[in-house]
Formats: structure tokens, sequence, C-alpha cells
């Protein structure tokens, strides 16, 4: 299975949407924001995916409250499972206890991938490229062996991202 994951969009719609678009035409089956979405806008690319999606409420969030029936948004920490995958999902990096075979968070505005004792902690970097020239993304790719990330950066004013891989064996339990 393979997992889109996005965070950090805050106003950068355009941003959202090329990442959104390049995730789907490399094969997201799923889809995670993991916070600090800012504008209905970036929650209605997600609705008409038409994929399966999850997003949940980042620190610059509280007004999209209002739109919490119309689209599939959670509190952190969200707990859920994909593919016999237990996943965790926040935007503040604070439950970052080993309680689930992925942990991904957002609000850093850094990548990082890491995996220890059985463990995957994801961020997928900033999608707004506020802190940086980079607009990024993430695909998680889940195996019955493997958890393989992609890692996908855009230059401000590129059109192409660029890919780098992680591969980590699952342990099994």
């Amino acid at each position: 299975m393979k997992i889109g994951i996005l965070s950090d969009t805050h106003k950068k719609v355009k941003k959202a949407s090329k990442a959104l678009n390049m995730l789907l035409e490399n094969g997201a089956e799923f889809i995670i924001h993991a916070g600090d979405i800012v504008e209905q806008e970036v929650l209605e690319l997600l609705k008409n995916s038409t994929k399966k999606y999850v997003a949940v409420y980042g620190n610059n969030d509280a007004h999209l409250v209002q739109y919490h029936t119309n689209y599939n948004l959670v509190q952190e920490p969200h707990y859920f499972k994909l593919n016999d995958t237990k996943f965790k999902l926040m935007h503040l990096p604070f439950y970052m206890t080993p309680d689930t075979e992925v942990v991904i968070s957002g609000h850093t505005h850094e990548f990082s991938c890491e995996f220890i004792n059985g463990t995957l902690f994801l961020n997928s970097g900033e999608c707004c490229a506020r802190n940086k020239p980079l607009s990024e993304c993430a695909m998680l790719e889940i195996s019955d062996t493997n958890f393989l990330v992609t890692y996908y950066a855009r230059e401000k004013k590129s059109d192409t991202f660029v890919a780098k891989e992680f591969l980590y064996k699952r342990i099994s339990e």
C-alpha cells in the first residue's frame, strides 16, 4: 500500500495541490495530512482526490473546526490502522512514544525519517516552502516485510520533485 504524506501546507494551496497531484500520480492510495492545513481549499483538495484520507488539526487550524463534519479531520494523537499496520498521527511532536509501528508528525518543517526498535518515525517536512526554498512531502510504501519511504523535494521555481528513498525491514512480532 502506498500512502502519500504531507504537512504544514499553511496558506500555500498551489504548493499543496502540486504535492498532492504528484503523490497521486505516483500511486498514492491513501493520503495523510499531518496538520497546519490552514486553508479550507487544502481540505477540498484532499476530499476531491477521490482517495481516502485523514488530516489532523495543527496548531494553526483551530478555525477549521467549523468544517469538522465536512472533512475527515481528527484530533491528536489519532490512532488508526491501514494495511494491518498501526499508525499514530499528530501534528505536534509531543506523543513520540513508540506505541505503534508508524508515528507520523509535522510542525517542525523538517523532514525526518528514523526507524527505532521497530517503529518508523516520519515527518514529511514542509509543503509550504516557508523556512527553506523547498516544498516537501513523502510517500510511505508498506509491504509485509518493509517500509519504503520516498522523500520528495521541489525547489520553489521548479516543476520537478527530486526523490530520495529510505528502506527499512519491518520487525515481526
